[in-house]
């Protein structure tokens, strides 16, 4: 299957499917037309003698120095030769496919003076499976993610290194084996390709929908952890919620409401009880996990315009007059990483303490000592929780914001950088922490409200004790557990644990 785009009008469910499926895409043909006419207004200045940012000059600080006409397609190819300075490992296929996706979409908009031809190339790319190698590091997020755009565009001119059928290849050589050509980029050609937030946007997106991700699979692991230390589901009432008013906080009630109904450990304990209220970790899961609900939804609008965006520079008008400004100035996508950045944080902090209370006989109500049935001769899950303390204190150093930490560059003529692009590379990072905490709070729940037994808990919250036992086996005595731990984050990271429970239960991403 492949997808067609609308630029200006893709949604964030459709570039979930580019990113999780690697699916082709292509643009709608109805854009070729504006593509044609921007390209042809660059070409007629190209033609003239008027001095005209990035068509018939030097580059940033060298913006004052103009080119010959004969001149023009040389300074387009030293262009992304000279930006070709990443460092550091590649970044994951996924998100590279996702980058070359976005930048269809912005040039498909018709205001960047491209051909047909490169968009053709980009969408067979896609197709055939050549995959340029970028380099994880050089951008600051200003006048575009220049270093890690310039691999990609190398790639398309024979240049730079690409991956095709499993194998690392030179650019040309991976375009030849896939029975492509590599393009003569013509006037300002080279500077649409590297101008553009695509990466800082690709990675702020794989960042969105992998924290999505995690915070459904938190409300299945926040339930069960609730049955297991028998905790009250009066604070998930849903007036409660109401007179707040908060979407996020009414949704995630409603999915713990519904994870939890029908529980036997819960109705077991409904007289009784002589606690008055439970721990935070439990109670405030709404609130918590409902705010960051809130926040990645709305990075999900922020991104969704960020993604259908003309970001390069200069841009052709409908006037036909090309004028130079900033769009390529990441800063909408810094903020938004730092706001995915400190909800991954607070998913995995409030997790992390429902943990710790599994595992303290002081605080789960009667489940034994690290919740193994024999403590002293086994330790049960006491490391298991001190690994989630590591990775939730690691994840709380790297939310530091990153968009307010610009320095200059370019001779001072990129006086002010967003660091979009590192910014939104910690996502990943963090979210594989993430997926480790909620796989430990997995397999610490499951076997919380199995050791309630005979009592049973809920018919969604026995599915996913089925999908979560599938992958990893009861802890019955002491064992080498590092793949247990690894089996269980994978469950969160491939979307399997939340695939477990009845649709329509999870709160989506998408209003």
């Amino acid at each position: 299957m492949t997808l067609v785009l609308a630029p200006g009008a893709v949604g964030l469910d459709v570039l979930a499917v580019i990113y999780w499926n690697a699916t082709p895409v292509r643009l709608d043909p109805a854009c070729d037309a504006a593509i044609e006419w921007s390209a042809a207004q660059i070409a007629r200045i190209a033609g003239g003698d008027e001095p005209v940012y990035g068509i018939n000059t030097g580059f940033g600080k060298l913006a004052s120095i103009t080119i010959d006409a004969a001149d023009v397609a040389t300074l387009q190819r030293n262009l992304i030769l000279s930006h070709c300075c990443g460092v550091g490992a590649p970044l994951p296929e996924a998100i590279v496919r996702l980058v070359m996706a976005l930048k269809l979409i912005s040039l498909g908009r018709g205001a960047s003076g491209v051909r047909l031809e490169l968009v053709r190339l980009i969408e067979a790319m896609l197709e055939r499976g050549v995959t340029p190698v970028i380099p994880e590091k050089g951008s600051v997020g200003a006048s575009g993610d220049l270093a890690p755009l310039a691999h990609m565009a190398a790639v398309m001119m024979g240049e730079g290194e690409a991956s095709f059928a499993g194998e690392a290849l030179p650019g040309g050589e991976a375009l030849r084996k896939a029975g492509l050509a590599p393009v003569v980029l013509a006037a300002k050609e080279g500077l649409a390709l590297i101008n553009g937030t695509q990466v800082s946007t690709a990675l702020a997106l794989a960042g969105l929908f992998r924290a999505h991700r995690a915070v459904q699979a938190a409300l299945i692991t926040g339930a069960l952890s609730t049955d297991a230390a028998m905790g009250s589901s009066a604070p998930f009432h849903p007036e409660i919620h109401e007179l707040r008013g908060h979407k996020g906080q009414i949704d995630t009630a409603a999915a713990l409401r519904a994870l939890l109904a029908g529980s036997a450990i819960r109705e077991s304990h409904l007289t009784g009880d002589e606690r008055v209220q439970d721990p935070y970790c439990i109670r405030c899961q709404p609130q918590v996990d409902g705010a960051c609900l809130d926040i990645l939804r709305a990075v999900g609008r922020t991104l969704t315009i960020e993604a259908n965006a003309v970001t390069d520079n200069p841009l052709v008008l409908l006037d036909g007059a090309v004028v130079s400004g900033g769009n390529f100035h990441a800063e909408p996508v810094a903020f938004a990483a730092d706001q995915i950045a400190l909800a991954v944080c607070e998913i995995g902090a409030i997790a992390q303490r429902r943990i710790s209370l599994l595992v303290d006989p002081a605080l789960s109500y009667g489940l034994p000592p690290f919740l193994t049935k024999k403590p002293g001769l086994n330790s049960g899950l006491m490391i298991a929780e001190v690994t989630s303390a590591a990775l939730m204190s690691e994840n709380k150093q790297m939310a530091h914001p990153a968009s307010v930490d610009s320095t200059p560059t370019s001779a001072n003529q990129e006086d002010h950088v967003s660091m979009a692009c590192h910014g939104a590379r910690r996502l990943i990072a963090m979210t594989e922490n993430l997926f480790g905490i909620i796989g430990i709070e997995a397999l610490a729940g499951a076997q919380g409200v199995e050791l309630r037994a005979p009592l049973a808990t809920s018919p969604e919250l026995t599915k996913a004790i089925a999908t979560i036992r599938a992958a990893v086996t009861a802890l019955e005595e002491d064992r080498f557990m590092a793949g247990d731990l690894e089996a269980a984050g994978r469950l969160v990271a491939s979307g399997a644990l939340g695939a477990s429970v009845s649709d329509g239960i999870l709160p989506k991403l998408e209003l």
